[in-house]
Formats: C-alpha cells, sequence, structure tokens
C-alpha cells in the first residue's frame, strides 16, 4: 500500500495538471463560440457538436500548430482559428473555398488555406490534424491519402482528431449508408497509415440512431451516431 501510494497521488497531479491546462484553451473556445460571426444556423448545432468537450478530449490547446483538413462551411475553423490566433498556427487544406471569406474578417487574418492538392504543403510539425465528419467523402484510395497527408503532416507526439458517422460493422455500401463509416474500418485504415488509436469517446453515441437511414433524412439529421476516435504519430 505505501508503494502505491506515491503512484497515485503522481498519477493525481498529472490528471490536474493537464485540466489545469485546459483551462486557458477552454475559456477562449466559450468566447469563439459567443462570437457575433457566428450565424444562427451555427449556434442551433453546439449542443449536438459538444465543441468544448470534443477539444477537450482531442487534447486540443490555444499554442498549437493545427491543420483542419476539409473544414466545409467553417463551423469549426471559427471556433478554432480564433482560440490559436496569438500562440499558435491554423492551416486548412482540402476544401477550403467556403472559408476563404472568413480571411477578410476580424480575428481571422491568421488563417494559412494550403492548395487544394495539399501539394503545397511542406510542412511536417503540426501539433494536430482535424477532420470532422469528412472521412466518409472519400473511397478507399482517398482515404488511405488524407490519412498519409496527416501522417506526414504531423511531428511524433502528434494528434490526429477524427469523427464520422457510424455505419454498422461490416455492412455492404447501399444509399442509406453512403456518408456513415464504420469505425473499425476506420481504425484499421488509419493504424495502417502509422498511427496508434489513443482513445475513443462517446460523447456523440446517438442511442436512438439506428444506423438505417441516411444522415441527411429528418428523423436523424443533427441527431446521427458519430465516433471519436483519437490517433497519436508515435514518437
Amino acid at each position: 500500500m505505501k508503494k502505491l501510494l506515491p503512484m497515485l497521488l503522481l498519477a493525481v497531479s498529472a490528471s490536474s495538471l493537464a485540466a489545469d491546462n485546459f483551462d486557458a484553451t477552454a475559456e477562449k473556445i466559450k468566447t469563439a463560440l459567443k462570437a457575433e460571426i457566428r450565424t444562427e444556423a451555427d449556434t442551433k448545432r453546439d449542443r449536438n457538436r459538444k465543441a468544448l468537450k470534443t477539444l477537450e478530449f482531442f487534447e486540443f490547446r490555444d499554442d498549437m500548430k493545427i491543420l483542419e483538413l476539409i473544414p466545409g462551411g467553417g463551423w469549426y475553423t471559427k471556433i478554432l482559428a480564433p482560440v490559436v490566433r496569438e500562440k499558435g498556427e491554423y492551416y486548412a487544406t482540402i476544401g477550403t473555398g467556403r472559408i476563404k471569406k472568413l480571411t477578410e474578417e476580424s480575428g481571422f487574418d491568421k488563417i494559412k488555406i494550403v492548395a487544394k492538392e495539399a501539394s503545397s504543403l511542406n510542412e511536417s510539425d503540426f501539433d494536430m490534424v482535424l477532420t470532422f465528419r469528412n472521412y466518409h467523402n472519400f473511397d478507399e484510395e482517398g482515404r488511405r491519402n488524407m490519412n498519409k497527408l496527416a501522417f506526414e503532416a504531423l511531428k511524433p507526439g502528434g494528434v490526429y482528431a477524427v469523427v464520422d458517422h457510424t455505419a454498422r460493422h461490416m455492412e455492404p455500401k447501399n444509399p442509406a449508408n453512403g456518408r456513415r463509416v464504420d469505425p473499425v474500418l476506420a481504425i484499421k485504415e488509419i493504424q495502417e497509415a502509422g498511427f496508434e488509436l489513443v482513445d475513443y469517446s462517446d460523447l456523440h453515441y446517438r442511442a436512438d440512431d439506428e444506423l438505417r437511414y441516411e444522415v441527411g433524412v429528418k428523423s436523424v439529421t443533427g441527431n446521427t451516431d458519430r465516433w471519436t476516435l483519437k490517433f497519436r504519430k508515435p514518437n
């Protein structure tokens, strides 16, 4: 028991330190969530997407150099970019057309958009690569290329943060699951790219999503079951 006590104290201390380190970042995330630039459509999704808890799970910090893959309409960009503006760096690549106007807005002037093909992404020292509900957009070759890009962009120890809609394990593709992905398949492919699976979260688990309907169907849209996976590039 005497030998276990120091170990337990050390674990508690490390846990407390991790929580303390997120405090400043959490305040910046809360500020970004209240920013006027966010539309009513953006804020309506806050309860479902749980940005604060999701980014805490991924160990996101305000001093990181981060890369967002396929930012889409910029829902997460409007949160990520302001948080790292002072101490870190925000980059985006692939499918960045809809966020280009953001660079003209106050507080978003430091956004760096990389060419569509990501061919000019010569950086390999990112702390984190994030992509939200995009893994399903690619066929197997495309997914492997995206994972390879993430692996090469990250520095050793860097985090690859991935969220997407859940499909049943090994269910054949059909019109209803086209925008869903089997999490077991995703883990397999991402590990094959060289990543280590660190953890998963049930933040976006939805018991009432039967995994039978296309994610845009009225009965499930905005309430899909999603897997949330954290990977790390080995040191």
